[in-house]
């Protein structure tokens, strides 16, 4: 009966350690992409709060599952156990096929998404001009989001700020008021730009990362699939 071919089989474990690096790197990403404080309260807050980052919550499981399908296929590759080999083979296949169902209904939601979205940004308008508590943290994150893209109010422009402009027009204000992209309002020269064009661009980059992320883990599961199979059936001619 043939062998166990030592190439395959070092292949394998090899394939496997950096798969479990992958599982390490894409759990690290998808919990800085969840948790990142950058401008997340301007797209959860108000009634119709909206989350967008189940995607980074289904990568940090992902990530997870794969750390430990990673170590299981070192571990079969190794010790030649098609038990350990099987259940790498299963619980990878298991995961690709979720990301492939996930892929599809990202997809065919698609434009629900984007209906949410500027949905929410609308309603969120509101916020700018009241003093409850949810208010303050929306108005205090689009301060930020303010002063770091240069834009001013959420749809209509500084307007949208209403009785709170003028204790919040600072993350507006110009640096100088001959640039082009300024307007005058309320006494202060503020960028003229609304942010609910820039919020979505940001949205778009988290969503391009996970993305990127799913799409080149799905090459590596194939390979690990393809991997898994040959040693597993080398195993049993053995």
């Amino acid at each position: 009966m043939a062998g166990v071919s030592g190439c395959i089989k070092y292949s394998m474990f090899i394939f496997n350690f950096f798969f479990w690096l992958c599982g390490v790197l894409i759990l690290a990403i998808a919990i800085w992409v969840r948790v990142s404080k950058d401008d997340q309260e301007i797209i959860s807050s108000g009634d119709e709060v909206t989350n967008f980052y189940v995607a980074a919550d289904m990568l940090i499981s992902v990530g997870a599952i794969i750390m430990i399908l990673g170590f299981l296929g070192c571990c079969g590759a190794i010790k030649e156990s098609r038990c350990m080999l099987l259940l790498f083979f299963i619980g990878l296949l298991l995961i690709l096929l979720l990301q492939l169902a996930t892929g599809i209904l990202g997809v065919v939601f698609r434009s629900e998404s984007e209906r949410v979205l500027n949905s929410t940004l609308y309603e969120n308008v509101k916020l700018l001009r009241e003093t409850s508590e949810e208010a303050k943290v929306f108005q205090q994150a689009l301060i930020e989001f303010q002063e770091k893209f240069k834009c001013c109010g959420v749809v209509n422009g500084a307007i949208d700020w209403g009785n709170n402009f003028q204790q919040n027009y600072k993350s507006c204000e110009c640096p100088t008021v001959s640039d082009s992209s300024c307007i005058y309002y309320e006494g202060h020269f503020v960028y003229k730009q609304p942010c609910i064009s820039l919020i979505k661009d940001f949205v778009i980059k988290h969503i391009i990362i996970i993305v990127g992320i799913a799409f080149g883990l799905a090459v590596i599961e194939m390979l690990g699939l393809v991997f898994s199979m040959v040693l597993y059936c080398q195993i049993g001619n053995k």
